[in-house]
């Protein structure tokens, strides 16, 4: 099983800060973890990662799968000296994707045929070579394939894609206890709670898979069209049932405040792609909320993207410029805009730990989301 060490709960919220030991490094939780989708989190290098406060970083079996392929990574010698990121790495297993492509993919007991986005080549997965599949890469974390479903669904289609999941997550653990590592370290196997809206399913998919036993669990199937309210009774209802003593990954929630929801009620580990695409797209994260840096407004600032911020932007450059980089369509815009919302994003989440290890989340966080709110950019 990982190691993973309980070191301190909120005395007021479910909040808690622990840590886990991989191969590849230890990580404090709670953690965000940035998305490198295809072996890159979009414009960075891992030192600028690393020296923003980066300690682990999700990939993507699906994609990395269709490029650039496993015969590479192989060669390679997995993701980790593929795209030079030493620390650990978390690859989800390409459920959440193969949902998403809608009417280029068919599911059966047996596992999912898809149509690649790139060329439309069909394409085959099972639980069992999604496992293998994570074996190539070397991922540190790998994740089971499960069947994500939109919310709000009706409870049968919930009980189907639960029914599924559970079957194919007994699959990937037997499948995963049958085979080696190929590269020279540990890898850990998570299972994924899904079940909708519904807590007969939840309960049902959470005792399921503790009966198999998995390294860590995930929640799947939220962030998907329920409303924050929903989200966030589901979660606390599933951090009641789930193991005290091994992580807790809510996979796809990503915005500053549902990131506190969320750890308020017990999670542990988060990933998502809005800090990148949407710094991408101009918009970046403050205290006060969030900064369309493309605006008018902002051509004349001679300040930082956020007073006090010590991410290398904002030590170095001006709203100004960086409006200017974007208006006319300078890369350098992109990653100046993805640097800060990475280190606000994993200053956040340092700050909500040294809450937590202090007994204070509650206040730590409605003072941060009465700040949030305020519209003062």
């Amino acid at each position: 099983m990982m190691e993973f060490h309980l070191e301190a709960r909120d005395p007021k919220t479910r909040a808690r800060a622990a840590r886990f030991i991989t191969d590849h490094g230890e990580v404090s939780t709670p953690v965000f973890m940035p998305v490198g989708t295809i072996g890159t989190v979009k414009t960075l290098t891992p030192q600028d990662l690393s020296d923003h406060g980066t300690q682990i970083i999700l990939g993507n079996t699906y994609h990395l799968y269709l490029k650039p392929g496993m015969n590479i990574l192989r060669k390679a010698g997995g993701l980790h000296k593929f795209n030079a990121w030493p620390g650990p790495i978390l690859t989800d297993s390409g459920g959440f994707q193969i949902y998403s492509l809608d009417d280029l993919k068919k599911i059966t007991e047996e596992g999912v045929s898809f149509r690649s986005h790139w060329d439309g080549s069909l394409h085959f997965f099972t639980p069992e070579s999604v496992v293998d599949l994570q074996r190539h890469i070397g991922s540190d974390i790998m994740m089971v394939l499960d069947q994500c479903i939109a919310n709000p669904s009706d409870l049968e289609t919930a009980r189907r894609a639960h029914h599924l999941t559970v079957s194919w997550a007994k699959r990937s653990r037997q499948h995963f206890m049958n085979t080696e590592e190929i590269y020279n370290h540990r890898q850990y196997l998570f299972g994924i709670v899904q079940g909708g809206i519904y807590r007969d399913l939840r309960r049902e998919s959470m005792e399921t898979l503790m009966e198999i036993g998995f390294d860590g669990y995930a929640i799947g199937g939220l962030a998907v069209g329920e409303s924050a309210e929903m989200r966030n009774e589901v979660t606390e209802f599933c951090t009641d049932i789930l193991p005290e003593e091994q992580a807790r990954y809510l996979m796809g929630v990503g915005n500053p405040v549902d990131l506190l929801d969320s750890i308020e009620r017990g999670m542990d580990m988060f990933d998502c792609v809005i800090p990148t695409r949407n710094a991408r797209n101009g918009t970046v994260f403050t205290q006060n909320g969030k900064l369309v840096i493309r605006n008018a407004r902002y051509k004349e600032h001679m300040i930082p993207l956020e007073k006090d911020c010590m991410c290398y932007t904002c030590r170095n450059f001006s709203r100004a410029y960086i409006r200017h980089m974007f208006n006319v369509n300078e890369v350098l815009a992109l990653r100046l805009a993805t640097i800060h919302n990475i280190y606000f994003y994993m200053k956040l989440i340092r700050d909500a730990r040294e809450a937590i290890l202090n007994g204070n989340f509650s206040a730590f966080k409605a003072d941060f989301c009465d700040k949030y709110s305020n519209t003062g950019n």
